[in-house]
This record gives structure tokens, sequence and C-alpha cells, in this order.
């Protein structure tokens, strides 16, 4: 297995810039998932590692070899995609052995190593069944076990799970770790789905317009975020965000009615801040600031739709026995310590 390593990485379509300059460093045997919404790169990222698309300019590393201008079948890297993209004539068995059969693999090797993914991927009992007789989660088993017989340096995964209903998802979710953690293998991992980036990876990178906006462990990006588009991206339900300025050296958050007083170097008397407050981080109390819009109850859990008397509207975390009502008239509390600050303008963290 090798790491993989990005330097000064751009891609242009023409006179369109999509990709500026990305450095990144993958560590052999790490999970690193690329997050961002609709429109980032991370997709346009990824088949650039795999080939599928040409690096405008920039450096591509596979463990110590230049892989830049090379072709995907010599790169050691093995793709799965949202579409299963399997042969629906062909079972389980010779669909997982398809590619090694046209690289002209013998016949025993590949029985051999089809039986070992599919002894990973618990694919035993449905290896002489055709793709129409799977569900949507075999499906993409068999497709993932396609690139295990490869024996790739690195997994490339684009979107795997988005063709599945919200259950199949779940589990797939904890197969693909336990297959991480089984075979421990570099993979690259592509979603739009913040929880699947949080549950799954070693390492995140989220990104926007084609720029790196922050690396790091899941929890490190959630505790620390660098700015106000991380805080708001990392996390579920998203951040609160809420207008702020500085008054007597403390922040005067209108919506709440009151002065915070944060740990950070504030700036200048009078400036203007957004606050930043997660749902869980918030508590309800009685008063007479806010009302509630709405209330999901999720069971163990519920979200409050609270809207100030300022029009702004934030979501508070419940839990316990005693929760509230659409039409409450509420307060809110919470630890001056658990806010976030962030520059009005540029939305870059105040620390």
């Amino acid at each position: 297995m090798s790491g993989v390593t990005l330097e000064n990485v751009i891609k242009r379509y023409g006179e369109t810039q999509v990709i500026h300059g990305v450095d990144l460093t993958i560590e052999d045997g790490e999970f690193c998932v690329f997050v961002g919404p609709s429109g980032c790169g991370k997709s346009t990222l990824l088949r650039m590692v795999a080939g599928l698309e040409e690096t405008s300019a920039g450096t591509i590393r596979i463990g110590s070899r230049d892989v830049t201008r090379m072709d995907p079948a010599e790169r050691g890297v093995a793709m799965v995609f949202q579409t299963y993209a399997l042969y629906p004539h062909m079972t389980v068995e010779e669909n997982m052995g398809f590619g090694l059969k046209m690289t002209g693999h013998p016949k025993d090797e590949i029985r051999t190593k089809v039986t070992e993914a599919s002894r990973i991927l618990k694919l035993d009992d449905y290896l002489k069944r055709k793709p129409a007789a799977l569900s949507g989660g075999q499906r993409q088993r068999v497709a993932i076990g396609r690139a295990i017989v490869r024996g790739p340096e690195v997994f490339l995964f684009d979107e795997p799970l988005s063709n599945l209903d919200a259950e199949l998802r779940v589990e797939m979710r904890v197969e693909i770790a336990r297959l991480h953690k089984e075979i421990g293998a570099t993979m690259i991992y592509v979603t739009h789905d913040q929880v699947e980036a949080m549950t799954l990876a070693d390492k995140i990178v989220v990104l926007r317009g084609g720029n790196i906006e922050q690396v790091g462990a899941p929890l490190d990006l959630y505790r620390d975020p660098d700015n106000r588009f991380v805080a708001g991206f990392i996390g579920s339900p998203s951040m609160n965000f809420l207008d702020a300025v500085v008054t007597g050296g403390a922040v005067e958050v209108p919506a709440l009615g009151r002065h915070v007083e944060v740990a950070a170097s504030l700036p200048a008397e009078g400036t203007a801040l957004t606050i930043g407050l997660r749902p869980e981080h918030l508590e309800l109390r009685p008063g007479d600031t806010m009302s509630v819009e709405l209330t999901e109850a999720l069971g163990g859990v519920s979200y409050a739709y609270l809207n100030a008397g300022t029009g702004e509207r934030l979501i508070v975390e419940e839990r316990g026995d005693e929760r509230s009502s659409a039409g409450d008239r509420v307060g809110l509390s919470f630890e001056a310590s658990r806010a976030y600050l962030f520059e009005r303008e540029s939305g870059l963290r105040i620390r």
C-alpha cells in the first residue's frame, strides 16, 4: 500500500480554473474523505488522482512514484463509483474477477482472489447470483469486491452510497469502515454527506470552490473550525450563526438580548461580528426572548426551531422528558466557552 501526495495541483477547463493549487498529503493506510457542497471540486480531484481527468499543472504521487502523466491502469488504483456498473449477464463471481480475466491472470489466481474478497465482504452465498437478484447494498459490495481483487495501492470511492436508502447507507458505512480496518489500505472517499465524512474518516478535507478550506481529524474540525464555512458544514444540524457587535469589551448579540464575554482577542469597539452556537450546546430556559416555531420529535432527541425578535432563526437540541412545543415563548442559555466568533466579511475565526 502507498500514500498519496498532491503538490500545487491545478485543473483547468479552457480558461476556467476549477482546482486552485491544492497541496495535500494522505498517509499510507489512511482513510481520507473529501467533503464539500456540490461543485466544490471533490469528484474532480478524485478523478485526477485516478487519472480519469488530466492534471493541468502540479504533481500527483502515489508512494514514491510520480503518476501525474500515467494512464489510469498504471497508477495502482481501483475506483468504486456511485453507479454499480455491474455486467447484468454475469454472476457475482464473474463480475468480481472480470478485470483480472481481461488482463490475463491465471484462473486459479482469479478464483483465490475472488474467494478472499467474497469472504471479506460476506458475499459467499451470492457468488452464483446475477446482479438483478441482489439488493442495492449487495450490488455495491460486489462493486467494492471487484476493486479488492485487483489488489490496488489506493482505493477511490466516488459517492458510493448515494443511490442507497437511509438504512442501507448506514449498513454500508459500517461495511466500508470494517473493510478499511481489515485490509488497511489507503482509501480516498468523496461525499457531500458530512455524517459519512465524520463517521468514516481518519482525515477530512473540506473543499469549497476548488480550494481546501481545512484539513484535519473529524473531531478537530468539529471542535476547532478555521472559518464560518467549515463550522457550518461540519456538524448536524448545522451551527447557528447570529449577528453580533463588539461592545464594552464583550460581544453583544441582539437576537439573544444579552452580552457574551468570550475568551478571544476582540477587535475594535463597534466591529460587526458573527457568533456561532451549536444546537447541542444550547439549552431552553423560561423566558420571553424567542418563540418556538416548530419542534421535530425524533425519539431520543428533538430539535426546536426558534424565531428571535430580530427575525434570526436558531435550532436547539433537546433531550429528556420535558420538551418544547410550537408557540412556546422561551429563553436560551449556554456556556460562553462554547461560542465561536467569526469576522463578518471574511468568515475567518477569531480566537
